[in-house]
């Protein structure tokens, strides 16, 4: 059976509407077979188009793995990544290619790489102060990104809940947040009572006009768009340079910090 009809019914209609995955989560599986399938090809001399299911046998996606690591510098958990997401098609065609149930069980079978967990970083109370007195509060985008570093401590949500949170998931009589996190489930928060006058204030007095596609999002970027992930992580290195010596970044994530340090609080 050729690949490409796999790969198409995979993405059109297994990850959007079986399963339900996030448009995160299907971004990222574009990216892995965007790496494989030229890799398969090349290993065995054939059009892209040519490849078959039968060519992805352990040994294919093993070496396409150490490929990973090797030629491209990605990380044991960055290759399990990988491999999750071809485990994830091989389950597809488990379902929906019964005449294909030995190859898909094949791919099932590799295992995950073990790979030395690293020592999570937080910020100590005293850092996460000196992050905050980083802000110039009288710059255009200072009051934003003070409202924005509170409600990262505060919350302990990621960047890209941080990116993606909307007007309405605020709720300023409650001292309630939503957020919309990974695969898609909502969860509700609340909020100390100065992140809640930061942002409703942010809102009433500092929020830049967005343009009418953002206008529902709640942070937003000096262009008038929502902000993204990758505005929140700026944000977040821009300020943590500014307060902590770099000997000391070395050992932290500039937003899961704040995570973590959320996390260490709770305990």
């Amino acid at each position: 059976m050729k690949l490409e009809t796999c790969i198409y019914r995979f993405f059109e209609q297994y990850l959007p509407r079986i399963k339900g995955s996030s448009d995160q989560t299907i971004k990222a599986y574009r990216d892995v077979f965007s790496l494989l399938l030229p890799f398969a090809a090349r290993k065995l001399s054939i059009q892209i188009a040519s490849l078959r299911v039968e060519h992805l046998t352990p040994e294919m996606l093993l070496s396409f793995l150490d490929h990973l690591e090797s030629d491209r510098s990605n990380v044991v958990r960055t290759r399990n990544h990988r491999l999750a997401a071809i485990k994830s098609l091989a389950k597809m065609i488990r379902l929906m290619y019964p005449e294909n149930q030995k190859e898909a069980q094949r791919i099932l079978d590799i295992p995950q790489k073990r790979a030395q967990r690293q020592l999570i970083g937080f910020l100590y109370p005293d850092e996460t102060l000196k992050v905050f007195h980083c802000v110039d509060l009288m710059k255009k985008n200072g009051f934003r990104d003070y409202t924005i570093l509170h409600l990262l401590e505060d919350s302990g949500a990621r960047a890209s809940e941080i990116a993606t949170l909307n007007l309405d998931y605020f709720d300023p009589q409650n001292s309630t947040l939503i957020i919309l996190g990974k695969g898609n489930r909502y969860r509700q928060i609340e909020l100390e009572q100065r992140t809640v006058q930061l942002i409703s204030r942010y809102i009433g007095k500092y929020r830049v006009k967005p343009k009418p596609l953002y206008q529902h999002r709640l942070f937003i970027n000096q262009r008038g768009e929502g902000m993204t992930r990758h505005g929140i992580y700026r944000i977040c290195k821009k300020y943590l340079q500014k307060a902590l010596s770099p000997k000391r970044l070395k050992n932290i994530n500039p937003v899961h910090s704040f995570r973590h340090s959320c996390a260490v609080n709770m305990l």
